[in-house]
């Protein structure tokens, strides 16, 4: 008995504890109704621990997944790729139409509204975390209710 609990303990130790620091909420995409083209997911991180950051994104909707932002150049905002977004302690990042967000490049399928998206967000100390995206309308601009994903959905 006592090795079995000395195993666990071990294996728990093992995991990083800042995981369950970070939340997911409100996640969302809005419909693409044809294959070939571009899509974009939007989401709450929050972060209840120390400084992380968002370091990339993987979903097999489509050929390539970028984290981009939209910045102003003269009079017009486009869309640049980052290479991280921050997630400061005790704090969120809020990813959302107009800023911030996960670029779906080359979608390899429809994005139909009324279904969801798989995709792994992966952090730079808390790991990968799975969050399943309900596809909205065209035009949405936020999830009808927020989906919490907690640690607990996470793949290492």
């Amino acid at each position: 008995m006592k090795t079995i609990l000395l195993a666990a303990a071990l294996l728990l130790s093992a995991l990083p504890a800042i995981a369950a620091d970070i939340q997911v909420s409100g996640a969302f995409m809005r419909a693409a109704p044809v294959a070939g083209g571009n899509g974009a997911a939007f989401l709450t991180v929050t972060n209840h621990g120390a400084d992380d950051r968002l370091v990339s994104a993987e979903a097999s909707i489509s050929r390539t997944v970028e984290l981009h932002t939209h910045v102003k150049d003269g009079d017009v905002f486009r869309m640049r790729k980052v290479e991280s977004i921050a997630v400061p302690a005790h704090g969120a990042a809020e990813l959302k139409p107009g800023g911030d967000h996960i670029m779906f490049i080359g979608l390899t399928a429809p994005a139909k509204e009324g279904t969801k998206v798989a995709l792994t967000l992966v952090f730079e100390k808390a790991g990968k975390i799975e969050v399943d995206v309900p596809v909205l309308a065209p035009g949405a601009m936020g999830a009808a209710m927020p989906m919490p994903m907690h640690g607990g959905h996470m793949k290492h």
